[in-house]
């Protein structure tokens, strides 16, 4: 009987040890989710989006850098439909000195997103569909848009490079930034 029990004993520690054994070579049993990091988040943005066309293009860097102060990056890069007017570096350069360094700080977040958002609308329109009028923008306010002919401003702002296609939505390069009236006043900019 002892010689049994010696046996069954033996064998589950042997099982045990296997188990273990199995386990500790397999590591992703042994390593912790990763937490989203730029890394991920760059990942997740889908090739040919908005996104990925902002990236990929060396006029648009500050937009870039801006869109990911804004964790905006991921939505433009993923499946949606939207029309961006998108101010190139140059535009940005015109911008009062140091707010856009302002801007970017991590507490003035929401009012960079608003910023953002309002060279955002829902839809895609290519500068064929685009008409005369107010258009409702992602941050809540209306932009003017005035068509003569094959030219089209957005805010004032001309649209110089027309209908860069993405495969969630078009893109309108523009020559400014447009400020949406709830950031006509920059006094309430934190620091």
């Amino acid at each position: 009987m002892k010689t049994k029990s010696f046996t069954r004993y033996a064998v589950l520690c042997s099982f045990a040890a296997c188990s273990f054994a199995a386990t500790a070579a397999d590591p992703a049993v042994l390593e912790k989710p990763a937490s989203p990091t730029a890394a991920t988040k760059v990942s997740m943005v889908e090739k040919g989006s908005l996104s990925a066309v902002i990236t990929d293009s060396v006029t648009f860097s500050t937009l870039k850098k801006a869109l990911v102060a804004a964790d905006l990056e991921t939505t433009l890069g993923t499946k949606g439909a939207y029309t961006v007017f998108a101010p190139t570096d140059e535009a940005f350069d015109k911008l009062p000195a140091g707010l856009l360094g302002k801007l970017m700080l991590p507490e003035n977040k929401e009012k960079l997103r608003s910023l953002l958002l309002y060279h955002v609308i829902a839809g895609k329109m290519l500068a064929a569909d685009l008409k005369d009028g107010a258009v409702k923008t992602m941050n809540g306010e209306k932009l003017q848009i005035d068509v003569d002919g094959a030219n089209v401003e957005v805010d004032q702002s001309k649209v110089f490079s027309a209908d860069v296609q993405a495969t969630n939505g078009v893109m309108h390069s523009i020559g400014t930034v447009m400020m949406p009236k709830s950031l006509k006043d920059f006094s309430p900019l934190d620091k």
